[in-house]
């Protein structure tokens, strides 16, 4: 598999045979979304990096960066600018000019799985790529993992096993020399149930602003 950049999946990675053949069906409903491996968005000299689970059918799969244009990111972004990680204006497009500060976003997979929800071995043949989006964050102090899949993906690029540090809301972990903290995911779905609420996402922001001092 060719590596762009050296952490990001070529367009047309052909590594997991259901999401390409996904892939290629959105490309024909849909030749000017994005339709391909969402890369990551941020600075790699960032100290913060967020990972989330993958693309977003009509969001990051359509509009190319991660959680922009679903309603998770309308959240995430927000929260992002609530706390300095975010400068500019969020407009659900790639191209709104929204800057990222001292914080870099990606997903455990790169490519939108159907009904989102990528398969064991799918989120297994991705982690070469968070493995490699980690790599390259000389200043990678702390990983903020939204969703137990994101949480248990990025224990075991760190080489360690998951049972060991079980996924919690707000959970704080010292791992391989990184602050691993998690969260619920911020989908309509936790945040339209309250298992996810505002305050609660703002309380994690808050853990990682003392962390990082």
């Amino acid at each position: 598999m060719s590596l762009k950049g050296g952490s990001a999946p070529a367009r047309d990675c052909p590594a997991c045979p259901r999401l390409v053949t996904f892939r290629q069906e959105w490309r024909a409903r849909e030749p000017d979304w994005h339709n391909a491996p969402v890369p990551s968005f941020g600075d790699p000299s960032a100290r913060l990096l967020i990972v989330g689970l993958a693309p977003g059918l009509r969001g990051a799969n359509a509009t190319g960066r991660p959680f922009t244009g679903d309603y998770a990111g309308d959240l995430l972004y927000q929260t992002l600018q609530d706390f300095g990680f975010a400068h500019g204006t969020y407009a659900e497009r790639a191209d709104d000019g929204l800057t990222l500060q001292d914080c870099r976003i990606t997903n455990a997979v790169r490519c939108v799985p159907p009904e989102n929800k990528p398969t064991g071995a799918e989120i297994a043949t991705c982690r070469r790529y968070l493995s490699a989006t980690m790599a390259e964050m000389p200043q990678l102090r702390i990983i903020l993992a939204l969703g137990r899949i994101a949480h248990d993906s990025v224990l075991r690029t760190l080489e360690v096993t998951p049972s060991h540090y079980p996924f919690r809301h707000g959970g704080v972990h010292h791992v391989a020399g990184k602050t691993l903290i998690s969260s619920y995911h911020c989908s309509r779905y936790n945040t339209n149930t309250g298992r996810l609420t505002e305050a609660m996402f703002h309380d994690v922001f808050r853990e990682i602003r003392r962390v990082l001092g």
